[in-house]
């Protein structure tokens, strides 16, 4: 463009001056050799220009000549470059289209028309035709070449960064990415990937110096770079915050100073300051925050920030939160909470369901639970309350990743990056259909109309006591003249006034009265008699205590006095079957040693008043046969078992 002025202006410079020599004419007289030449000043003019003209033609034709071959050389190298720069170019586009067969045929051809060592790019596209046929040990090994090449240094040490990433080999990645950090910290993939390794080690100094190195070469933003600090300085100060509280302490204030309403600074600051038994200003940053963002964790520790406070004192802590920052869920849960400690249970219930109408969530319904325990104890209320917690949403967690932590960590421990733990409600699967399509402020509405009320609970009726079980004394041998004497007498008498045998040793509680069924022999003989009280059957009874009430009795006629013993053994017999077990017993104990003892006075009496000899142990056996058989359920005792080792545990 410059050139095409200048030769327009030459062009109008010549026309002036032709222009200026016609309007003034004139003639122009030369002598040379005796020789006079006369012609006009504008042809002279015009000679002279065309005399110029031929020798700067002249010139140019000659200078052709001479450098005609280094031009035509220079000519096809342009036509050379310009064509390996194409194949170059349809190469790289090829790779990134994920294109092998064309990359790798540019790769090829731009091998062919350019010089590797000057050109680096032919060095790119080989890589990328390597790795997208899979041969990764040969991009491995032109990584390697290309990060010793000063001008392609950066780009090997990302390539060889996500080929370690690629196969899991983390030393080798965080070396890489550390190398490529130091040499150049402007580099964002190098620098995160640096900050990442150093804070995931817990070396929070060279994470701080990294992030310096990056705000002063801006490749940060201020309020980024300010957050990442704040994070930086209070996982520091947590580590130091048991060693040493003073750098704890400098440490969160100084978090404070970039992010005031970041809470887990304001923990770890508040912990190291009443470690330095810095009370007022601990409450002052508790304060400060809690108007700023109100969180359970400040909460707690400031209800809890003096030891030895008594609950009472507490809730005034807890009341003091309310009003820094009242109609507060958190304030009110707080309040609720220290309330139900002091056993203040109507200003903990009246604090939670406000809360709940403000925020339903687990907690609270979790909450209202423990103070239906605690001031009613009626489980119907308990579980109504439990049972909404159940569907109410869950409560806000430190999350990072799906990951779910009680306390606040600097670092993710799935993917390791920093601050990624966040003050959320944890997210559990995709949201479905709802089943009553009400909010949560209404779901609580409704569960304070369908809370059961309370029942009143009646104090349990006490225990009867155990009826005795009376013991029967063995019959003594009396004469025929005794015996005659006490017939006419009515047996109106209780049971319990039988004279009691001497008490036998303690012995398991009886499981329940056996059935006690008497002989043929002996039914008939009862049944002649004429007494009052009927042989009863033996049947299984309830477990209930009854009154022993004395078994009515008419005077019996005079008959042997073998028959009179077999009456009174018989009425013993009755009474001690009339008399049930208590509850949660059965008879087998005392009833059987009762019917044993009536058994050998029957068979005494009628040993003494027999006239004919009957050997007693046969009898014995018999009558033993007939009341003491076994029970259904009792297998008995297997003589032919070997005997029991001694164990170390007994039932009984």
């Amino acid at each position: 463009m410059i050139r095409l002025l200048i030769f327009v202006v030459l062009v109008l410079a010549l026309g002036f001056g032709f222009a200026w020599l016609a309007d003034r004419p004139g003639d122009l007289f030369i002598v040379w050799q005796d020789r006079r030449i006369e012609m006009s000043l504008m042809t002279a003019v015009t000679v002279i220009a065309s005399l110029i003209a031929a020798i700067m033609i002249s010139w140019w034709l000659v200078r052709t000549i001479i450098y005609s071959p280094r031009a035509v050389s220079r000519y096809f190298r342009a036509s050379k470059r310009d064509r390996g720069y194409q194949a170059l170019s349809t190469g790289l586009l090829a790779a990134g289209a994920g294109d092998a067969a064309m990359a790798r045929k540019m790769n090829k051809r731009t091998k062919g028309l350019l010089n590797a060592d000057q050109e680096p790019l032919i060095h790119l596209l080989d890589v990328q035709a390597a790795l997208i046929e899979g041969r990764h040990e040969e991009a491995r090994k032109l990584f390697e070449a290309m990060a010793k090449d000063p001008e392609t240094r950066l780009l090997g040490l990302r390539g060889l960064y996500l080929e370690a990433q690629r196969q899991g080999a983390d030393d080798a990645a965080q070396h890489y990415a550390e190398t490529a950090a130091e040499q150049a910290p402007q580099l964002p993939w190098a620098a995160s990937a640096a900050l990442s390794y150093r804070t995931r080690e817990g070396k929070w100094n060279e994470a701080l110096s990294l992030l310096d190195k990056q705000r002063h070469a801006g490749t940060v933003e201020a309020a980024v770079a300010d957050r990442t600090k704040a994070v930086l300085l209070t996982a520091r100060a947590r580590d130091h915050s048991d060693s040493d509280p003073s750098m704890a302490r400098d440490d969160a204030l100084a978090a404070l100073k970039l992010a005031p309403a970041f809470s887990p600074a304001v923990i770890v600051a508040t912990k190291a300051l009443l470690r330095q038994d810095n009370l007022r200003k601990a409450a002052k940053i508790l304060e400060t925050a809690w108007k700023a963002n109100p969180h359970p964790d400040i909460a707690e520790a400031y209800v809890r920030a003096r030891i030895g406070d008594t609950a009472a004192d507490r809730l005034k802590r807890a009341e003091r939160l309310e009003k820094l920052k009242p109609l507060n869920p958190h304030s009110l849960e707080a309040v609720a909470r220290a309330a139900l400690d002091a056993h203040r249970f109507d200003l903990a219930r009246e604090k939670a369901e406000a809360a709940a109408r403000m925020q339903p969530c687990e907690g609270i319904y979790l909450l209202l639970a423990d103070i239906e325990e605690a001031e009613t104890g009626d489980q119907g209320r308990v579980r109504h309350w439990l049972s909404q917690a159940v569907r109410a949403p869950r409560d806000p967690a430190w999350t990072a990743d799906g990951y779910v932590s009680e306390t606040w960590e600097p670092v993710s421990p799935v993917t390791g990056k920093l601050d990624a733990f966040e003050w959320k409600v944890p997210v559990e699967q995709l949201a479905g259909p709802s089943l009553d399509n009400q909010p949560p402020e209404q779901g609580f509405e409704r569960a304070i109309a369908t809370l059961p009320p309370v029942r009143i609970q009646e104090k349990p009726a006490p225990a009867p006591a155990p009826v005795a079980v009376a013991s029967v004394a063995p019959a003594p041998a009396a004469s025929a003249a005794e015996t005659k004497a006490a017939a006419p007498k009515p047996a109106a008498a209780p049971v319990a006034r039988v004279q009691d045998a001497p008490a036998p040793p303690p012995a398991a509680e009886p499981d329940k009265a056996p059935e006690m069924e008497p002989k043929p022999d002996q039914k008939a003989q009862a049944d002649s008699r004429p007494i009052a009280a009927k042989p009863m059957e033996a049947k299984p009874v309830e477990a209930k205590p009854v009154d022993l009430k004395p078994v009515e009795a008419k005077p019996v006629e005079e008959k042997s006095d073998a028959k009179k013993d077999d009456a009174v053994v018989q009425r013993v017999l009755i009474a001690s079957n009339t008399i049930k077990a208590p509850e949660g017993r059965s008879g087998t104990g005392k009833e059987d040693q009762t019917a044993q003892q009536a058994v050998e006075s029957l068979d005494k009496a009628k040993t003494i008043n027999a006239s004919e000899p009957v050997d007693p142990e046969a009898e014995a056996r018999a009558r033993e046969e007939a009341f003491l058989t076994h029970r259904p359920d009792d297998p008995g005792i297997d003589v032919n078992a070997e005997p029991e080792k001694p164990g170390r545990f007994r039932l009984f």
